[in-house]
């Protein structure tokens, strides 16, 4: 799936790869005079090094003008290019093979390189080096096998030293899709580690063409009794005991430090079952000890999980009405993953009850027997919390404390007698950090069973607060923490200027019920035009001698307080977060602010 610029980038670089080999291909049977391994070498580098695979070929390889071949290949760089294409199709064909399998089966990331390692030399050493080669070299496979050994060893070490770090820090990077075969990513990883390890294989390539452990480019013209080498024929070396020894060591150290290094910074215990295909948000401060679980919770919502969209003509917090059975009020629960727009042209992928956020406003009567019944559709298993009820502690929502969470596809029943009034939430209790702040919340209103008049207002509007992080189109669960700081902020699923305007008129009452259904931030709430009174605080309503004047509350997650606001003069006065910070969409105002303000528009009578 095509979510992020890299995946574009990586589409047309595959296309690209794709033309390459099949040029290189084209190219090398139709007249160019190297032995069938070498065009097999030449086709399988360039499959996996794309454009730069042909690159190579045309500058080393192919043959400029009939019958100059041989001369062409003789200088050294070109002989020790021909060197190491035949050690990367080898060895770099076994690790990819083997990277892909152990991702399938969910082996942690040091033993991956482990596996790759060993997989990629046995390819190479038994099947490039001693079987493809065995009409070049003569001799019996097992002499050959003997014969290539160490060459092939010290290759294949400088080469997995350079592809190892590659695939370490970007498969266990931000972009974690890099650890799944199944993305594109995955093989573009492939493909910029076998680059690297190409570069740091090739020195030592040459090194031992020019010693003559190891065999360059050659020619081989039909109808010729034998194949033309670059340097030497047959193979000769006087490699000192002492060299061999001297460059094995320093190909040995090189392969550990590209090996084990990765595990000072990355988490190499983790696997692609583990945690593949999650996206991280730019700025998360990632370590060898964040653990998995960690990783998934901050992880951006993937767009593949959108069951639907909406605009901004589909409201949150829309009242939800009940069906009665029995004498009970029954309502009805599904979560879904969501495209919601909080702005023109801005959209957040969010978790949402009944396909809407805020989740519906579920209102009832204190005294009444309510049965909620909650079918999960997320990706991951939920439950609800009934935020300040006096309720059976089975009906708590606490995943694994109360209850074992819903299951994909699961119905869990939630059933009680409503023995309060006042203002309450309902938000998710399961990987809380990461579903209330992706839009799993709800207000939740018990009207009292015998009305209190000094609570009456002519208007009535509840405020729910929410925070976004929202980068590069991707949508994170926004908290206080490195990385995941919120640069949206909503109230009942819009930001201002798509906040809604509330129409009064002069000398009449507004009841704003504040709900912090937000995670992560305590957020000053203010309104203009005069002072409100606070007439209950957390669904407690207080006595009418402990009411105050106030222009400026604090609400923290989880609290709600109910206000009293009189308009005392026409005009548009705001309610809005005190924080500057939040009245901002994405650092920027529009049209006198952003995020957490929305208008009341008094007319005169």
């Amino acid at each position: 799936m095509l979510i992020r610029p890299i995946d574009y980038f990586l589409l047309i670089w595959f296309a690209l790869a794709g033309l390459s080999t099949a040029y290189v291909a084209w190219d090398q049977y139709r007249n160019n005079p190297e032995p069938a391994v070498m065009k097999w070498g030449f086709i399988l580098v360039t499959l996996y090094m794309g454009p730069l695979g042909a690159l190579l070929y045309v500058l080393a390889d192919k043959e400029p003008r009939p019958g100059e071949h041989e001369n062409f290949i003789k200088p050294l760089w070109k002989q020790g290019v021909g060197s190491t294409i035949h050690c990367v199709a080898g060895d770099a064909t076994g690790i990819i093979l083997a990277a892909a399998v152990t991702a399938a089966l969910g082996l942690p990331m040091w033993i991956d390189l482990i596996v790759e390692y060993a997989t990629g030399f046995a390819f190479g050493l038994f099947i490039f080096q001693s079987l493809f080669m065995k009409s070049v070299m003569g001799g019996t496979y097992w002499q050959n096998v003997r014969n290539t050994f160490l060459p092939e060893f010290i290759s294949m070490n400088f080469m997995m030293a350079g592809m190892a770090p590659v695939m370490s820090f970007l498969m266990m990077g931000r972009d974690m899709r890099a650890m799944d075969p199944t993305e594109l990513l995955f093989w573009g990883v492939m493909s910029l580690g076998v680059i690297v390890g190409f570069a740091t294989a090739y020195p030592a390539n040459v090194w031992m063409v020019k010693a003559g452990l190891k065999h360059g480019l050659m020619t081989e013209r039909k109808g010729a009794s034998h194949t033309h080498h670059g340097h030497g024929d047959p193979m000769k070396s006087d490699v000192t005991p002492a060299q061999l020894t001297a460059i094995a060591s320093v190909s040995v150290l090189t392969l550990a430090l590209g090996m084990v290094a990765p595990a000072n910074w990355v988490n190499l215990r983790l696997s692609a079952r583990n945690v593949g295909g999650t996206i991280m948000p730019p700025g998360m401060i990632m370590d060898r000890d964040t653990p998995a679980e960690a990783m998934l919770d901050m992880a951006a919502v993937h767009p593949r999980d959108v069951a639907a969209t909406y605009d901004l003509s589909i409201r949150g917090g829309r009242e939800l009405p009940p069906r009665v059975e029995n004498g009970v009020k029954v309502f009805e629960l599904d979560t879904s993953v969501i495209r919601w727009t909080i702005l023109p042209g801005v959209t957040v992928d969010a978790y949402a009850f009944n396909g809407q956020v805020p989740g519906p406003a579920i209102r009832f009567r204190q005294g009444d027997r309510v049965r909620i019944d909650v079918r999960n559709r997320l990706p991951e298993t939920t439950t609800v919390h009934w935020h300040g009820l006096i309720l059976p502690n089975i009906m708590d929502g606490a995943a694994h404390i109360t209850q074992e969470p819903i299951e994909n596809g699961g119905l869990y029943r939630y059933e009680f007698t409503a023995v309060q009034y006042g203002t309450y939430l309902y938000h998710s209790h399961d990987h809380i950090d990461r579903q209330q702040a992706l839009g799993l919340y709800g207000a939740m209103i018990i009207e009292p069973a015998e009305p209190d008049h000094s609570l009456d207002a002519d208007h009535e509007y509840t405020v729910l607060l929410q925070e976004w992080l929202m980068r590069e189109g991707l949508t994170y669960p926004a908290m206080p923490m490195d990385g995941a700081q919120p640069n949206y902020f909503t109230i009942n699923g819009r930001a201002y200027p798509s906040t809604d305007t509330i129409p009064m008129k002069v000398g009449e009452t507004l009841k704003v019920r504040f709900i912090g259904s937000n995670n992560g931030f305590i957020h000053p709430m203010h309104i203009h035009g005069g002072p409100f009174q606070v007439v209950a605080l957390d669904g407690q309503t207080l006595q009418p001698s402990a009411r105050y004047d106030a222009d400026t509350i604090n609400v923290g997650p989880g609290q709600r307080y109910d206000v009293i606001w009189k308009a005392r003069n026409p005009g548009k006065w705001l309610i809005h977060c005190h924080i500057g910070h939040h009245t901002t969409n994405n650092n920027v105002e529009t049209r006198g602010g952003g995020g957490l303000m929305t208008v009341i528009d008094v007319r005169a009578r």
